[in-house]
């Protein structure tokens, strides 16, 4: 099984780029974003951990943990956001290891693990290439205004916290040029699938 990574900076259009491979090469996907959802789900292995470091009064009447009440907790105090960050993070790398062995044990042929922070939390080390998606500035800002609706001020804080363009190449095998049309991003994935 081939285990390629994905990363590139926030409306890069990675998605295009995710449901590509899951249609036509049929990989198996891991999106570290959905499976730092699951694993707060009440019974996971970060669930009582952030109850017992944040309280109770983070659930909701159903037990789980409402997301936006944490998030009020965490986005504004940096200390608070590092804890979350802690407990978050590991059981988030734990679960994609967990999920990439069970793919081997099913005879994928391919799995591809997609996260924001790919390069900070060193999820390049159990892939056997990175893919950085790479789109301009310009046209990423374009696409967040278009299809999320965020400010100019958000869009600039996201970008600021990000890794450079320079730090992506220089940690990734492969870079997906993605400012023309989908049809030029296929072909130079299907370039990239030959070679694998």
């Amino acid at each position: 099984m081939k285990i390629i990574g994905v990363t590139g900076g926030v409306g890069a259009g990675k998605s295009t780029v995710l449901d590509y491979l899951k249609e036509t090469y049929h990989a198996h996907l891991i999106l570290a974003d959905l499976v730092g959802h699951e694993v707060m789900e009440p019974g996971l292995p970060a669930y009582d951990a952030i109850i017992e470091t944040f309280g109770r009064e983070i659930l909701s009447e159903d037990q789980t943990i409402d997301r936006k009440k944490l998030g009020d907790i965490v986005f504004h105090k940096e200390e608070m956001r590092q804890k979350l960050n802690a407990i978050v993070h590991p059981a988030v790398k734990q679960e994609i290891l967990r999920r990439i062995e069970q793919a081997k044990l099913e005879n994928v042929s391919y799995t591809v693990v997609e996260a924001a922070l790919f390069l900070e939390e060193n999820y390049d080390a159990f892939c056997n290439e990175t893919w950085y998606i790479y789109t301009s500035e310009d046209n990423r800002r374009l696409r967040l205004k278009e299809s999320r609706g965020y400010s100019d001020e958000k869009i600039d804080r996201m970008f600021a916290a990000q890794k450079s363009h320079e730090e992506f190449l220089e940690r990734c095998q492969f870079v997906i040029d993605n400012n023309g049309s989908a049809e030029e991003t296929h072909r130079q994935i299907d370039r990239r699938m030959r070679h694998t």
